[in-house]
């Protein structure tokens, strides 16, 4: 069961999930929280904001009004995880810009770091990272979108259903073709 609270998602799953004590202790502003609550999350929401926007510099943005949401919004309910929640938020705000934009852009020299001319390895990572980004920016809109929540974004199929307003087969079917 999921169902809306505020501005994003609570999955109905796991009422135990302990990022919620950091959570409400970074809302009551414990500075010791807040540090943990934005170095546990802020790498994965930046992947999910630049794999949807396709501008580093917004998908920065994003994830900093992210996080400014999260410490204001009332949740009532904290049966799910923070991870899909913030996760949740970061996505509808990514889809938001990127419709706003109405481009497809690639990714501009500075969003990814240029790699070390000494260190092989580092260029070949950078290189496959920059091929999956162009093979998952070429995907239709709607498997894009199902391909980022899953993998990047971390939900459950039920939970994609959800946010996407589609049937939990139809979830399905979009991660199967978009890998």
């Amino acid at each position: 069961m999921v169902r809306e609270a505020g501005f994003g998602l609570i999955a109905a799953d796991d009422p135990s999930d302990p990022g919620w004590d950091i959570f409400t202790r970074a809302q009551r502003g414990e500075e010791s929280a807040w540090r943990a609550l934005v170095m546990q999350h802020q790498p994965r929401l930046l992947a999910i904001a630049t794999l949807i926007t396709g501008n580093g510099s917004l998908a920065e943005e994003i994830v900093q009004e992210t996080f400014t949401r999260s410490l204001v919004a009332r949740v009532r309910d904290h049966r799910g995880t923070v991870r899909g929640w913030l996760g949740t938020i970061a996505y509808r705000l990514a889809v938001k810009a990127s419709r706003r934009s109405r481009r497809d852009q690639q990714p501009l020299p500075g969003d990814i770091a240029d790699p070390d001319p000494g260190a092989l390895d580092v260029l070949i990572q950078e290189e496959r990272e920059r091929a999956v980004a162009r093979a998952i920016r070429a995907l239709a809109a709607d498997q894009r979108e199902a391909m980022v929540l899953r993998f990047y974004g971390g939900h459950s199929y039920e939970e994609i259903a959800t946010v996407l307003d589609i049937p939990v087969g139809t979830a399905k079917s979009r991660v199967f073709y978009a890998v």
